[in-house]
């Protein structure tokens, strides 16, 4: 199909309308967060890989310097800013930011000639940068490329339909055409033919900056859409119905039906690793609620505490009350500031005492079915929540809980106040406990039967050696004993015949 060609848009079910609360944030442009005086980095992988620090306390680090290695599902991280290193733990790694004057300029990755650049070359580069991806989830991009080869589509997202958030809205509308270069690098790392860019509709500027580096045709086999402003569109499997109308399968994966998706962040990220040697170090941040002074979108030096970035947005109003990794529906509560920014993370949300839920209002379930409606999934949150109740997690998990997105519609809805979503994350954690814990003792009474095998087999062993060994020293005593009885024989005196 050609990427120019009227796309047909399809609807998923449920969702809802949102006021986007991006207005207090997008109309100024991109400020550059200073270094804090103190980075901290953590060694997380959440995708079962792992991060090991390749620096040492009192070494000094210049910007762009690898700090941690990485294997398995996780990327490699690296020093945001010149410094020294103050402290490295199983989980942490501190800088000390010391301005040095020649060594502030950061390091470099040699550039790339993308056109001659083949797919596995540009997977290495992007691994090589540290590069995840930077809608939220923070999964390792070219593990996520690799995974994904020959995908015939590539989606790059910037539907954050999400209140609040407005780091994608911020960059698509400063730096559009890196993004469609992005686009361009990721389809040709994946080997996809066709490349769709989604945009939320009500982001006109955001889009209208999208079509502008578009319309010089060196792109043709690219296409932007904008796609409608109903939460959660931006979610991955919601964004692929509306684009295709096809359904990623429960339990599957979106290349098992071709597609692969990728946000507008990571795809210019993927830009500037390629074409100028940088490494991830640094993201936009939206940093907004009533409860900041000051609204923005920043460019934050991965590492940074929360607390600094707040001060760089004029500090906390009277009014703040909670505060929030992520936005209001999907967001991570925090219990202080001095949390770490790191990849994943595009906001800090300060909500109002007036924006948060009275939880003394909860009410027993009435069964009416809003949430079911408004189910992204297409679920039956109230059956899980019984099955939750209950304690029946394996009845939930066979319901499809582990297919929940955690967008919260069904809170939205319920009459009753019931924080539904946060009761099926403590399922969902209870469920993958209860497998870890199986999973260890499987593999606790596989070795305990391997050593019992291996032991009977030994003692099988020592009882057929012990067999020969006597069956030979019987031999060898019958051979003994017909040498005895020949000697015997050759010594007795003969008998005396005339």
């Amino acid at each position: 199909m050609d990427a120019g060609a009227p796309l047909r848009l399809h609807r998923f079910h449920g969702g809802s309308a949102l006021a986007g609360h991006k207005a207090e944030s997008v109309p100024a442009s991109i400020r550059a967060c200073p270094s804090p005086p103190v980075l901290s980095l953590r060694l997380r992988a959440p995708y079962g890989g792992s991060l090991t620090a390749c620096v040492l306390v009192g070494q000094r680090v210049r910007a762009g310097e690898r700090i941690a290695d990485a294997t398995g599902r996780a990327a490699a991280l690296h020093a945001p800013a010149s410094g020294e290193v103050i402290a490295v733990t199983d989980d942490l790694i501190r800088i000390r930011v010391v301005a040095d004057g020649e060594n502030d300029a950061a390091l470099r990755l040699p550039s790339m000639d993308v056109a001659t650049a083949d797919a596995e070359s540009l997977r290495a580069r992007i691994a090589e940068a540290g590069i995840v991806g930077l809608g939220g989830a923070g999964f390792p991009a070219a593990e996520k490329l690799a995974s994904a080869a020959s995908a015939p589509l590539l989606i790059v997202n910037g539907a954050e339909c999400e209140p609040w958030i407005a780091c994608d809205d911020a960059l698509l509308r400063e730096q559009a055409a890196d993004v469609v270069r992005g686009t361009a690098l990721l389809a040709q790392a994946l080997g996809a033919g066709r490349a769709l860019i989604a945009v939320e509709d009500q982001m006109v500027e955001a889009w209208t900056a999208v079509r502008d580096a578009l319309a010089t045709g060196a792109f043709p086999s690219i296409a932007m859409v904008p796609v409608p402003t109903v939460y959660p569109t931006g979610g991955e499997r919601q964004l692929i119905e509306v684009l295709t109308g096809r359904q990623v399968p429960s339990g599957g994966w979106p290349s098992d039906i071709g597609v692969t998706v990728h946000n507008v962040g990571t795809a210019f990220a993927a830009w500037r690793a390629v074409a100028h040697g940088e490494v991830l170090t640094h993201r936009i941040v939206t940093v907004t609620g009533p409860g900041v002074a000051k609204p923005g979108n920043y460019r934050v030096p991965v590492g940074t505490p929360v607390e600094h970035l707040i001060a760089q947005a004029g500090g906390y109003t009277p009014a703040a009350a909670r505060l929030l990794l992520g936005g209001p529906l999907m967001g991570e509560a925090q219990a202080d500031d001095s949390v770490p920014i790191e990849k994943q993370h595009g906001c800090v949300l300060v909500l109002g005492a007036a924006d948060l839920r009275d939880e003394t209002q909860q009410l027993p379930c009435i069964r009416c079915g809003d949430c079911a409606r408004d189910c992204p999934a297409q679920l039956q949150p109230q059956e899980l929540f019984r099955h939750w109740r209950a304690n029946n997690l394996d009845r939930a998990g066979n319901d499809g809980l582990f297919d929940c997105i955690e967008c919260g519609c069904c809170d939205l809805v319920c009459p009753s106040h019931i924080p539904l979503t946060q009761r099926f994350r403590e399922a969902k954690q209870e469920i993958s406990a209860q497998r870890a814990r199986t999973q260890r003792a499987d593999d606790s009474r596989r070795r305990f039967e391997a050593r019992n095998a291996r032991l009977a087999r030994d003692a099988a062993e020592r009882a057929q050696r012990d067999a020969d060994r006597s069956k030979r020293g019987a031999s060898a005593d019958a051979v003994a004993a017909a040498i005895e009885r020949a000697k015997a024989k050759r010594q007795a005196p003969k008998d005396d015949r005339p």
